[in-house]
């Protein structure tokens, strides 16, 4: 039981990072700026490989921060934010 508890978390946050990464990918955002959320994304990404559940609540602050429009800063040309 335990097991399908987590077979579904599972597919819910792989599902969640597809959208995610669909959502980043159509932003009108300058590059530095896409380029930023898209390291988020993979770092969720490889976080879910060793903790499920807290890859869960990083990605649902993600997706929150992206509802309501903010973004990291773009970094500057030496890539200092």
């Amino acid at each position: 039981m335990e097991r399908d508890s987590q077979l579904e978390l599972y597919r819910l946050v792989a599902d969640r990072l597809k959208e995610a990464h669909t959502r980043v990918r159509a932003l009108q955002v300058p590059e530095g700026v896409r380029m930023a959320l898209s390291r988020k994304l993979l770092a969720i990404t490889a976080a879910a490989k060793h903790d499920l559940s807290g890859a869960a609540m990083r990605l649902d602050r993600l997706m929150n921060d992206l509802d309501e429009g903010r973004f990291p800063e773009e970094p500057d040309r030496d890539g200092t934010p």
